[in-house]
């Protein structure tokens, strides 16, 4: 498969943040790891990187997704691909990351790519910060990381609350039960 962007033909793979989009083997790699996708998925994720930065609408998923002659709610079945490619990538649709949902229209791939072969730089005695776009690049994958973070984080909380609010009930409960014996 190759990713196309509107015509023009990308490199099989795509790196973005932690992850590597490779289209001739079909698999996305998280630092390395294969995560499992389905086809269809796995196919929307690769339409959208390949138009990085451009709105995709629900048209344009619907047709590279199925064929004329399927017959099928196509709604439901873009929203539980965009669902399962956001879940490949650890992306939430209220703070997006990765996939940016357009109402109504369609969505856009908003993380940076490189589309270049990966290159051992050879050590610099003398630091300079990167001019062409790998400071940006670097910066959203730090950005990305402490976000996920975050985010793991605040799933934490909320389990932890929830858990202190249920054995308050209990320790309630069983002193009630004991006043009134």
């Amino acid at each position: 498969m190759t990713i196309q962007a509107r015509g023009e033909a990308f490199p099989h793979i795509l790196r973005f943040g932690i992850f590597e989009l490779d289209s001739e083997a079909e698999q996305l790699h998280k630092n390395g790891r294969v995560v499992r996708m389905q086809p269809k998925p796995f196919k929307l994720l690769c339409l959208l990187a390949g138009q990085a930065g451009k709105l995709v609408t629900r048209e344009e998923i619907q047709k590279a997704l199925w064929n004329a002659e399927t017959f099928v709610d196509f709604d439901q079945g873009v929203n539980f691909a965009i669902k399962q490619v956001r879940e490949a990538l650890g992306d939430d649709a209220d703070r997006p990351l990765y996939i940016q949902t357009v109402p109504k229209r369609g969505y856009r791939f908003v993380a940076p790519l490189d589309r270049g072969p990966v290159q051992a730089a050879a050590p610099d005695p003398i630091y300079r910060p990167p001019t062409d776009g790998r400071l940006n690049k670097l910066l959203w994958t730090h950005i990305a990381e402490l976000k996920m973070v975050e985010s793991r984080r605040q799933k934490r909380r909320k389990i932890a609350m929830t858990v202190a609010a249920v054995l308050a009930a209990v320790l309630a409960l069983v002193g009630a039960f004991l006043v009134l014996r």
